[in-house]
């Protein structure tokens, strides 16, 4: 798949790992126009079967995504629709990059905030840069409420208390406190972030496809009750136990030296290595 068309993203594909970096200057608003290439995109990707790992960035340094058009918020309120009890389209595009079978990575290395934050919270994994990193949802404040998942998603990851605060308070919340509450998963040096994103989501796509998009299905799962999580866990089990690229994997592992005294102490480097073989 080509990704053509976009202006206000740049889109490059390595095999099976794809990356977007988004410029909208001069703060990466979530305009109309904006809204509308990440909505295609989310749609593009989910469709690419070759696609196996996302990444998220931006072009400026100081803002990741600042927050959804205000402006446009405006004229909606002006000219307002009827109510409906479907999904808005913010929602599902959201719920797109949070269900693909796709991996899908942040790296947030400036502000994020409003409708970026909430996007960014269905994201599978966020990672910011220590002393640059800012994270707020500024609706309360400005007379509404966060209204792209933001209500939902954030007592999931930082509880419900820190949600409250962040939300009723429309504070700012740093890199390291991000990081501590469960917002990020890795508060990193700006010198640092570029190559930890980068080989973490090469590690991930060397993996057998299937294994890693079967392992995303099972973790969200977490969200059903336990005993329906752990027979849709053993189902997938079952699937990928049973495949030929398991099979070969796991013999691979057995070769490089798995379950030996030396090889389970590095672990990590052997699982690794696998997929070179």
């Amino acid at each position: 798949m080509a990704y053509d068309g976009y202006t206000l993203i740049d889109v490059q594909r390595d095999g099976p790992l794809v990356t977007a970096t988004v410029n909208n200057p001069p703060i990466n608003l979530i305009t109309m126009a904006l809204f509308g290439e990440l909505a295609r995109l989310g749609e593009e990707l989910e469709a690419d079967p070759a696609a196996l790992v996302f990444v998220l960035k931006s072009a400026d340094p100081d803002f990741f995504l600042a927050h959804f058009d205000v402006a446009a918020l405006i004229a909606m309120a002006d000219a307002p629709a009827p109510p409906t009890d479907d999904a808005n389209a913010y929602h599902a595009m959201c719920h797109r990059f949070r269900t693909m079978n796709k991996v899908t990575i942040a790296q947030i290395e400036g502000r994020v905030g409003g409708g970026g934050a909430e996007l960014s919270m269905n994201f599978d994994m966020r990672f910011g840069v220590i002393g640059k990193t800012v994270i707020s949802q500024m609706e309360v404040p400005i007379g509404i409420l966060p209204g792209g998942t933001g209500t939902q998603n954030l007592p999931r990851l930082v509880g419900r208390a820190r949600a409250m605060e962040i939300i009723l308070g429309g504070i700012d919340v740093d890199a390291e406190t991000a990081e501590r509450w469960g917002w990020l998963n890795r508060a990193l040096p700006a010198n640092a972030i570029d190559a930890h994103v980068d080989a973490l989501a090469r590690r991930i796509a060397s993996f057998p496809a299937d294994a890693v998009r079967l392992a995303k299905q099972s973790v969200n799962s977490a969200t059903l009750p336990m005993a329906e999580g752990c027979q849709q866990e053993a189902d997938l089990f079952q699937t990928l136990l049973f495949s030929n690229p398991a099979r070969h994997a796991m013999r691979r592992f057995l070769e490089l030296g798995g379950q030996t005294r030396d090889g389970e102490l590095r672990v990590a480097e052997i699982s690794g290595a696998v997929a070179q073989g």
